[in-house]
């Protein structure tokens, strides 16, 4: 499968990551890639805030784990600064607060360093197209973080939709973005946004990919 986007030109790709090796594997294994393009690359969060935001990539593979900036904050940071490309979180940590609180402050997927390569670059065009990508171990463990927090006071309740969450919700539950969902519901960017937050707050869920994975559960999604 191979990507196209809107002028045919290949996905841009960015690495913050602080181990060498690391960068260096996956930068030799898009270079095997046409339609993967790695435009930047660093060890240093701080320096990768900034590039990421001076090049506007079409994905960011972000490290969870690093010296000073922590990939939470710096997820947080590129939020803030309306960074409106893809954010996937690389890690080695498959412990549930990690996968919960990255997901819950706006990443659009999280992998573990364990994938194998062809695995890796199949996740890849899959983020890069707009998709919510998770390490298949994972999707479980995120279940069960759901089915805990139904014990909540109040629990998701679909009847409290509109016909239009609704059908974004559907397509949130096959993992598209908010560009992708705008685009097959021929609405703007900005009112998917607006209906994401208000069906967010009536199911009462704290991010989109809360949402996708209740949605699926339910049997909402296709």
């Amino acid at each position: 499968m191979t990507l196209t986007t809107a002028n045919d030109t290949p996905a841009s790709l960015m690495i913050i990551d602080d181990h060498p090796l690391l960068r260096r594997g996956v930068a030799q294994l898009l270079e095997l890639e046409d339609d993967l393009e790695l435009v930047g690359e660093t060890g240093d969060p701080e320096e990768g805030i900034a590039l990421a935001l001076k090049l506007e990539p079409d994905l960011v593979l972000l490290d969870l784990n690093m010296p000073g900036v922590n990939g939470l904050e710096a997820l947080r940071r590129l939020r803030e600064a309306n960074y409106s490309g893809r954010v996937v979180m690389f890690t080695v940590s498959d412990q549930e607060d990690d996968v919960v609180a990255a997901l819950r402050n706006g990443a659009d997927g999280y992998l573990l360093k364990d994938m194998e390569p062809e695995d890796m670059v199949r996740q890849l065009r899959q983020a890069a197209l707009g998709r919510m990508v998770i390490s298949e171990s994972l999707t479980a463990l995120l279940a069960e973080a759901l089915r805990n927090q139904r014990n909540a006071p109040t629990t998701p309740d679909i009847h409290s939709l509109t016909q239009r969450e609704r059908e974004i919700l559907q397509q949130l539950a096959g993992g598209l973005s908010n560009k992708l969902i705008a685009r097959k519901l021929d609405i703007t960017e900005g009112t998917v946004k607006v209906h994401v937050k208000h069906l967010l707050k009536k199911l009462n869920l704290r991010s989109r990919v809360e949402a996708a994975v209740w949605a699926v559960q339910e049997g909402i999604g296709h």
